[in-house]
């Protein structure tokens, strides 16, 4: 079975959104990467640390996906990650009510030695020093892929062009592709990016779908139109591990499959939003995805006469 390491956080979130609140969850990148993943039926790593707070029954539900925990450091008194937030109207905007790194600011990531020949990479939303940590402990992973934000880019951006140059795709949203590049055209920053390494960028636009770039080739996928979004928190991360996931089960890092695994991701960040936190992605199965895709390839197609 093909390997996936994902890098990153495993957290607790407290989210308030237009439709309700909620108490501490599961949440964190890594999190929402590994179960998006674990749909695509990949022997799926989780690399990240917490503290001796976090309670035995989260641990049990990566186990119960299927998902290697090797690689989740527990600090004996420490405290886990904490993220609290709330979420305006529109979804789109929201204001950060707590953030507590605790643990998090000791995070060396320790990658399982059965997991350093995995094939895909997948380094979460970090601290470019860890990312580049991880990155070293590999055996020449086939693909590697990164997440960022602006946060990284205004305090760690030498090493951040480090970690850049040594992946093959990038994810990040359009405000950061643009501070990233400092072009304004998402065309024009794309291609910028790509100069700094990666072969692929992919730049996400929320409820707008995402746009993935290789040198001329350019492809759109929209996001499906939902009747009702609860929280939006997990669903950047969900895409991306469904991207992921997709790649390490084909094993084809082909622009022409990189479209495909694009849609993928698209589909299961489309459950994420539907539900607080993890709720979705835990209760989905293969025939509910299939069903999504379908919708989203109905959605792309069209026949019209060119002449």
């Amino acid at each position: 079975m093909s390997q996936l390491v994902a890098v990153g956080t495993v957290a607790f979130d407290a989210i308030e959104t237009p439709f309700g609140k909620t108490d501490k969850i599961l949440g964190g990148a890594a999190t929402y990467i590994g179960l998006a993943a674990s749909h695509l039926n990949v022997d799926v790593a989780l690399v990240a640390i917490i503290g001796d707070d976090f309670p035995q029954s989260f641990l049990d539900t990566f186990e119960s996906r299927n998902i290697n925990i090797d690689g989740v450091e527990i600090v004996s008194g420490g405290k886990s990650f904490f993220w609290s937030g709330r979420y305006h109207h529109d979804m789109n905007s929201r204001d950060t009510l707590a953030t507590e790194l605790n643990v998090l600011t000791q995070f060396e990531p320790k990658v399982p030695s059965d997991y350093k020949e995995a094939d895909v990479l997948l380094l979460g939303n970090l601290n470019p020093e860890a990312q580049l940590a991880a990155i070293s402990q590999m055996n020449n992973p086939k693909f590697i892929i990164m997440d960022t934000m602006n946060y990284w880019m205004n305090t760690s951006m030498a090493a951040l062009k480090e970690v850049i140059a040594r992946v093959d795709a990038i994810t990040i949203n359009d405000e950061e592709a643009r501070q990233l590049s400092g072009e304004y055209s998402l065309v024009k920053a794309a291609n910028k990016i790509q100069t700094m390494g990666p072969k692929f960028v992919i730049i996400k636009k929320g409820e707008h779908g995402a746009l993935l770039f290789h040198r001329e080739q350019v492809f759109f996928a929209p996001a499906l139109p939902l009747e009702e979004v609860f929280d939006p928190t997990g669903a950047g991360d969900s895409f991306a591990g469904g991207f992921a996931g997709y790649l390490a089960k084909t094993e084809d890092f082909s622009f022409e499959n990189l479209k495909s695994a694009i849609v993928y991701g698209t589909a299961l960040a489309s459950f994420c939003v539907e539900a607080f936190g993890t709720e979705r992605l835990l209760e989905i199965n293969n025939m509910d995805i299939q069903r999504r895709l379908s919708m989203l390839k109905s959605l792309m197609q069209f026949d019209i006469e060119i002449h």
